[in-house]
């Protein structure tokens, strides 16, 4: 069994907050304040998005915009995602359930365990 993998809440946290900062700028349609929180359930780890934002968004750009994040949350924490297969981006993963929606980075293959 795979050694599981420890990462600072906090030092993840900042990761987050930076990587929503950064797709944000680069998909002006997402005004989405910085997280002080993160979800974490066996289907995803990430932030919602607020109703007023999905209802002028497309199914599309809302990947484009969980893509960016799992990019940004990749490049400081490889070891939080699954390794995308070679030569390719990681990809963010999004969450529906009923109205409420999800977006952020899909459960990695081992054990993670996040500190404070």
């Amino acid at each position: 069994m795979a050694q599981a993998t420890s990462i600072s809440f906090n030092k993840f946290l900042t990761s987050v907050q930076s990587a929503v900062k950064a797709a944000s700028a680069k998909h002006p349609k997402f005004k989405v304040e910085a997280p002080n929180a993160i979800t974490v359930s066996y289907l995803i780890r990430g932030i919602p998005i607020p109703e007023g934002i999905l209802s002028t968004v497309t199914l599309g750009e809302t990947q484009a915009f969980a893509n960016e994040v799992a990019a940004h949350i990749a490049g400081a924490h490889p070891e939080a995602l699954a390794k995308p297969a070679s030569g390719t981006a990681p990809e963010g993963a999004i969450l529906s359930v009923g109205r409420h929606i999800i977006v952020g980075i899909p459960p990695v293959l081992q054990a993670l365990q996040i500190e404070k």
